[in-house]
């Protein structure tokens, strides 16, 4: 393989989840703030209301009580993945999107621990911190995993679990997942370096929304412009490779943990009521763990939507955005909402043990 060429597996090692939203630079009425942590510092973005409502009914949902909402990113995303989904729901929740440790505008942590146990445990200091808890968590691909923990630790913090194209073990992974995996190889993320040194940012960004959309067609020019400016600013930051590395790392660990401590396991001790939403195109966590993740998440509701690929809440926010409000509308039956059949057993779970690290 040439430097020059630009095959959408390989850029999948670099940048699994696209670094901003569609049309996230023209986000308007977003507000971000700094938190500082003890070995910490978080950037989370605060939605404007949404553009549905008029003068009126935006004071009306001012002076409702909304119940907060948090939402967590994947590997190599941010906050800004979720700038056309939060707006959409700003009636409902009063959401935050984090910069996990190390993307997005957040710096790296100081222990420098990329482990998906670590990313849960941010998640849970910060909601230990702001007082918000329990919140509605809704995580993408690396954040569902991580919010799946969340969940099974801390069922205290936790209203409800939304979970889009989690990264809950597959194995094996899908072949256009494998780059990623290997990125956690260092002798192979620096042959990935090196092969794609002379790469534009316009290259390397093209091949991510085409590997990440199910409809590449569906990304905005504006959306396109602000993942171009992000990834180039992403790329001169000393840390970037580093954060990956170590991140993707954590991943394949996660992975292969057994036992209680395991994602599976954490995922059936679950007790909040949950929404899977899986895209029939996505071509890094396989459609067809949907079903398995139904029947682990007892009283979940399960979502496919057969065009979205591993995003589906920038490449098709309107759909994500009704399933949430009809989970925050139901009781806890569980429902597959793509057939109407029900999944999962009744029982409450053993109580959770706490969340495992393995760096």
């Amino acid at each position: 393989m040439s430097s020059t060429e630009s095959p959408d597996t390989a850029t999948a090692a670099a940048l699994p989840v696209p670094p901003a939203g569609p049309g996230a630079r023209g986000a308007t009425g977003e507000t971000v703030r700094w938190v500082t942590l003890p070995g910490l510092t978080l950037n989370v973005r605060t939605p404007a209301g949404s553009p549905e409502e008029d003068a009126a009914d935006r004071a009306s949902a001012a002076a409702r009580e909304r119940e907060p909402a948090l939402f967590v990113h994947g590997l190599g995303g941010s906050s800004r993945n979720w700038s056309a989904l939060m707006p959409l729901l700003a009636d409902r929740v009063a959401g935050e999107a984090v910069d996990l440790p190390g993307f997005g505008e957040s710096p790296p942590p100081d222990d420098g621990n990329y482990s998906v146990a670590a990313q849960a445990r941010t998640v849970i200091r910060y909601l230990d911190a702001a007082g918000r808890g329990p919140v509605h968590l809704i995580g993408n691909s690396l954040g569902g995993a991580a919010i799946t923990r969340v969940a099974a630790a801390r069922p205290d913090l936790v209203r409800s679990l939304t979970l889009i194209s989690p990264a809950l073990p597959e194995i094996p992974p899908q072949l256009t997942a494998l780059p990623t995996v290997l990125l956690a190889v260092p002798v192979m993320a620096r042959l990935f370096r090196r092969l794609t040194r002379e790469w534009t940012p316009e290259q390397r960004t093209r091949d991510v929304l085409t590997l990440c959309y199910g409809d590449p067609a569906r990304i905005t020019p504006e959306g396109f412009d602000a993942a171009v400016e992000e990834y180039v600013r992403r790329l001169e930051l000393p840390y970037f490779w580093e954060a990956m590395e170590r991140t993707a790392r954590g991943v394949v660990n996660a992975y292969t943990l057994g036992g209680q401590h395991g994602l599976w396991r954490q995922a059936e001790r679950v007790l909040a009521p949950t929404l899977l939403v899986y895209g029939g195109r996505d071509r890094l966590v396989s459609y067809r763990m949907a079903r398995r993740a139904a029947a682990a998440f007892r009283g979940s509701r399960l979502v496919t939507l057969p065009e979205a690929g591993h995003v589906a809440m920038m490449e098709y926010p309107e759909a994500v955005a009704r399933a949430f409000r009809e989970l925050l509308d139901s009781d806890t039956t569980v429902t597959d909402a793509t057939s109407g059949a029900g999944t999962g057993s009744a029982g409450a779970p053993p109580a959770a043990p706490p969340v495992a690290d393995r760096s």
